[in-house]
């Protein structure tokens, strides 16, 4: 074969590979824009209690109005008094209410839950008592921190975890190639030290919590412990593939999923379940529960990342038996290959 044939065909070679990276590396770019884009765009209110506090007719009624200009964002219930409802707002039953037993309008929101909810929430009593002639007072029964009145910190948890427990498994196995019980002592170890970093610097540095440091850096080191623990686990048993394929899906499906910032009841309901039931969304709806509600609606997420850790255990003690047996299938293949 001559130089001149030759180059005809090497060209051909590289211009297919270079159609290929290109319409694959787009099909990636164009996925990944749907997993994080997605979420926000066809998130909304999605089947949020709503405590009503007046005469037996009002709740249908108010519920047959929110029906028409809403339909599946929110489920009423009727309450005795205000009290209850503030109760059933704090016991996490609902995410807001309306009273109206006085002359003008009552809004109770839980900003602490989700500024995305209590913010829909006031708008909808708003406009409510708008059309009814009557002024809407809106009172917060569970605020955020006056230091971070938006909840950037908590909204922010995301990213931090899904690094907190990529990136320790990395460094870990790195530094201290073949030493087991380091590598485990490390990961356990940043585990704990991250979570009360973490919390340290919500509380502190940022004010987005005001409640006790412990239970906050507990919750995040338990969701740290989640995410490196199986991830360490898969390493273990399956290789630098297992690791990469898990590591991938925690940072480009676990990670938009969460739904931290706004709650999970803010996604679309798939979503929604599928970030409930990794780390990251469970993680922060620990934090949140325990943060800012005494721990209520949090237990989920509490067993959850225990399944998630417990799971990462099992694979980290499974992992040298596994690689035992491979080598052993593998070594009487090769000696009947011989024979």
């Amino acid at each position: 074969m001559t130089t001149q044939t030759r180059e005809p065909s090497s060209h051909r070679k590289h211009a297919a590979i270079w159609a290929g990276l290109t319409v694959g590396l787009s099909v990636i770019l164009l996925a990944l824009l749907m997993l994080f884009i997605s979420p926000s765009l066809l998130s909304g209110p999605r089947d949020l209690g709503l405590g009503v506090v007046g005469a037996e007719h009002q709740a249908e009624s108010i519920a047959e109005t929110l029906e028409e200009q809403s339909p599946g964002a929110f489920v009423v219930q009727p309450y005795d008094s205000a009290a209850d409802l503030q109760q059933g707002i704090r016991d996490r039953d609902i995410v807001g209410g309306f009273d109206f037993s006085a002359p003008d309008m009552t809004v109770y929101v839980a900003s602490a839950g989700s500024t995305a909810v209590s913010g829909t929430v006031s708008n909808v009593g708003a406009t409510m008592a708008g059309s009814m002639g009557q002024t809407a007072e809106i009172v917060d029964v569970v605020p955020l921190p006056s230091a971070d009145p938006t909840g950037v910190g908590i909204g922010g948890l995301a990213f931090p975890l899904v690094f907190g427990g990529i990136v320790p498994a990395v460094a870990f196995r790195s530094m201290l190639s073949g030493k087991r019980w380091w590598i485990f002592a490390g990961l356990t170890g940043f585990s704990v030290a991250g979570g009360f970093v973490v919390a340290a610097v919500l509380k502190y540095l940022f004010g987005s919590i005001e409640g006790p440091l412990v239970p906050v850096a507990a919750s995040v080191a338990l969701g740290i412990a989640a995410l490196a623990l199986p991830l360490a686990g898969l390493n273990e048993c399956f290789g630098t593939k297992g690791f990469t394929i898990a590591a991938m899906s925690m940072m480009f499906v676990g990670n938009p999923f969460a739904g931290i910032a706004t709650s999970a009841q803010w996604l679309p309901a798939g979503v929604a379940m599928i970030g409930q039931l990794l780390p990251p969304g469970a993680a922060g709806t620990l934090v949140r529960a325990v943060a800012y509600f005494d721990g209520v609606g949090g237990a989920g997420a509490a067993v959850t990342l225990g399944v998630w850790v417990l799971v990462g255990i099992v694979l980290w003690f499974a992992g040298p038996k596994l690689r035992n047996a491979k080598a052993g299938k593998a070594g009487k293949e090769s000696t009947l290959q011989q024979v």
